[in-house]
């Protein structure tokens, strides 16, 4: 079987880093421009909403968008802490013990421009050996479901476009609480990963 490990909220503590960062350089130390007119920067949570601009604000969409992919991924993708302390030997564990040899691992994150160095910086600190790493964006979503049969994911987009033939197992985040996984699924990747899965 092809296994996958998404990144945000997997691997990776994302949206709390996105929270600190957008504090530090809009609220804490952000200091207007000559002629600049002000703006009330401020975070509306709790983030219950896979768009991070519902949560996040900007004068426009595209000082958003520049946050987000331009200014600041090393920042927030690269910088971002681990999930847990030992989340990568769990990774490892899992990789070199309980899966098969015909069995594949690969890491997958929603990244688009500057995002994608960035995390693939987040991923070499901690050592990270799988088989192959692949990023995805919305206009390419469905086809990870078509290259792997596990996937383990917060991403609400992702999960809900999940094939009937497919498995996934749902990392619980506030931006996805309203979609359900089965149950079925769960203890079929629970017999395969025993105590591992229950980091996950």
């Amino acid at each position: 079987m092809k296994f996958a490990f998404d990144t945000d909220e997997v691997l990776r503590d994302t949206v709390n880093k996105i929270v600190a960062v957008y504090e530090k350089f809009f609220i804490e130390d952000y200091v207007y421009e000559e002629g600049e007119e002000e703006f009330k920067y401020e975070i509306l949570t709790p983030i219950t909403s896979y768009d991070f601009s519902n949560h996040l604000k900007f004068p426009s969409e595209s000082d958003y968008l520049n946050f987000m992919y331009m200014d600041f991924p090393m920042n927030i993708c690269g910088h971002a802490p681990s999930i847990s302390a030992n989340t990568f030997n769990v990774l490892t564990t899992i990789q070199k013990t309980t899966l098969k040899k015909r069995d594949k691992l690969s890491i997958i994150a929603k990244a688009v421009a500057k995002q994608k160095p960035a995390t693939l910086f987040f991923l070499s600190k901690y050592g990270t050996e799988v088989d192959e790493i692949i990023f995805y964006n919305k206009k390419n979503i469905k086809k990870m479901w078509s290259k792997y049969d596990v996937i383990v994911t917060a991403n609400p987009e992702l999960l809900l476009c999940k094939p009937k033939n497919k498995i996934s197992i749902k990392v619980s985040t506030p931006y996805n609480t309203e979609i359900t996984r089965s149950e079925e699924h769960t203890s079929e990747l629970q017999s395969r990963f025993g105590i591992s899965y229950a980091v996950f």
